[in-house]
């Protein structure tokens, strides 16, 4: 019954991250006006917006003009769903339970934006590296996060400090939200999960653009989905691995 819970609440939230997703980069309040159509405009009823039952019930069409819905937005609320069940049965119910699904809806909704508009929004990141500070005031180290509140600065100062280089050496190869997003995970995770995501994220990104460069000669991707990636990864395995290599 709890991880049904879980698997409802990470679908209602990934509709809204839906929504954060669209309009955040074109400024519009994700508050106001109701959900709408992009293609027609007319607000959308309530239950034509269940998360994914609505998309298979109106067959992937607006009810109104018929445009087709993408497919990412059942995605993004099942993958939502999927993660918050993960993030409960891997650290329990929990007070510090919270701040972990903050920290999966932010970096789902990041990888999203900065795959259509190739950008990090500051609106996300710098609020991030704020909530993981204050997370780290009590979180005492609670399975692999940052032991206390030094350990969180330390984070943020090497996980943001670290791109930062890279993007001097690089000659802005390294976008600012890029370094705004790894400090977040440095905030939350600690100094050496924040290397380990840039590093697994740099292997997958590295990969995927090679296989997206010899289809379409593209060599220019965002690097923020790859790093959300591997903080992910690092967040239910960060610590294994760790141990596994200085062990």
């Amino acid at each position: 019954m709890e991880v049904l819970i879980f698997l409802v609440l990470g679908l209602i939230v990934g509709s809204f991250l839906n929504v954060c997703i669209y309009r955040i980069p074109r400024k519009i309040s994700i508050i106001k006006p109701a959900s709408f159509c992009p293609g027609c405009g007319n607000s959308i009823k309530l239950w034509h917006n269940i998360p994914v039952l609505s998309f298979i019930l109106l067959k992937g069409k607006c009810s109104y003009c018929g445009s087709r819905i993408s497919f990412r937005y059942p995605f993004v609320e099942i993958l939502n769903g999927i993660l918050y069940v993960l993030a409960y049965l891997s650290f329990g119910l929990t007070p510090y339970l919270l701040f972990i699904l903050i920290f999966i809806s932010a970096m789902i909704v990041v990888s999203f934006i900065d795959l259509d508009f190739q950008i990090i929004p500051d609106q996300i990141s710098v609020p991030l590296i704020f909530i993981g500070f204050i997370f780290s005031l009590f979180s005492h180290g609670y399975t692999g996060f940052v032991s206390d509140f030094k350990e969180s600065l330390i984070g943020i100062v090497v996980g943001g400090g670290s791109l930062l280089i890279v993007s001097i050496i690089s000659k802005g190869g390294m976008g600012g939200g890029d370094i705004k997003l790894n400090a977040a995970v440095g905030a939350f995770l600690g100094w050496k999960a924040a290397l380990l995501t840039i590093f697994i994220g740099s292997l997958i990104g590295s990969i995927v653009g090679i296989i997206i460069f010899k289809k379409t000669g593209n060599r220019k991707i965002p690097f923020g989905p790859f790093l959300s990636i591997g903080a992910l990864i690092c967040l239910f395995l960060g610590e294994k691995i760790l141990n596994w290599y200085f062990g």
